[in-house]
């Protein structure tokens, strides 16, 4: 039987505000057995590139990766968010360990063909190379993942952290039973948005009806179809919740929607 293995992915709203990236660090690192913490970018890195004379440019949410945009964002991503989760999580007990997926070649991906748009040094993943990472979990490592992969060439690529935490999920479900929780501004899957209520359980048949009825619409769609994916690839539970709900995942007070097949 497979041990229990939790990743958690933490947005950039949560690493935006200190006070609450205090808490939730304190929360991570309480949660019982091997874990993984997969964290993205936050306002920082636009924060940086102002105060050095670039602006930031976005399309529909993504960031366009110049190769000045990159070298903020592995300086900002793979440094001082990083290198103070780990410090923080370090304080706490946990012997987190910052990574990148050039780490080891643990995450390896390609630069996004050019489309519509130009999107430069963005990576979309290929692989991701598990034994070392079992290697460091089964010694009671916490591996705290940045939103950075590589192509094996000398490339780093800005890679969507959300996509990164289910990448990492499926790899190591070869060699672990994953939870695979997912930690956004909302606190679920809204049922309906106006009363505040969610869904508490979604498998893809009710996934399916609330797409096709209307009920669920615009960003959540492409996090439920990267779920579901997830799912299918052999983890065994993907979750949606609120910062604030981690410290209850495993008990009866927990809030947030759990998906499964």
């Amino acid at each position: 039987m497979k041990q229990k293995l939790t990743i958690v992915k933490i947005g950039g709203n949560v690493i935006d505000n200190p006070e609450a990236l205090d808490t939730f660090l304190v929360d991570f690192s309480q949660l019982k057995g091997p874990k993984v913490l997969v964290h993205g970018g936050g306002k920082l890195a636009s924060q940086k590139l102002k105060q050095m004379g670039i602006e930031p440019k976005m399309v529909d949410g993504r960031r366009i990766t110049d190769e000045q945009t990159l070298e903020v964002i592995v300086m900002v991503y793979g440094g001082l968010i990083n290198k103070n989760i780990v410090a923080q999580l370090q304080q706490l007990g946990n012997n987190a360990l910052g990574l990148s997926g050039a780490d080891m070649n643990s995450i390896l991906a390609h630069k996004r063909p050019v489309r519509e748009i130009d999107y430069g040094f963005a990576g979309d993943v290929d692989t991701v190379e598990t034994e070392n990472l079992d290697l460091l979990i089964n010694n009671s490592v916490v591996p705290v993942f940045c939103p950075l992969t590589h192509d094996k060439k000398g490339q780093l690529l800005n890679t969507n952290a959300d996509t990164i935490a289910s990448q990492l999920a499926i790899g190591l479900s070869r060699s672990w039973s994953v939870d695979l929780v997912y930690c956004f501004e909302i606190k679920g899957v809204m049922k309906d948005m106006d009363k505040g209520i969610i869904f508490e359980e979604m498998n893809p048949a009710t996934y399916e009806e609330a797409r096709t009825t209307g009920l669920l619409t615009g960003g959540i769609l492409p996090k439920l179809d990267n779920a579901f994916e997830s799912l299918n690839q052999g983890v065994e539970n993907v979750v949606i919740c609120q910062a604030d709900a981690l410290k209850n995942w495993s008990g009866s007070n927990f809030e947030g929607t759990v998906l499964h097949l």
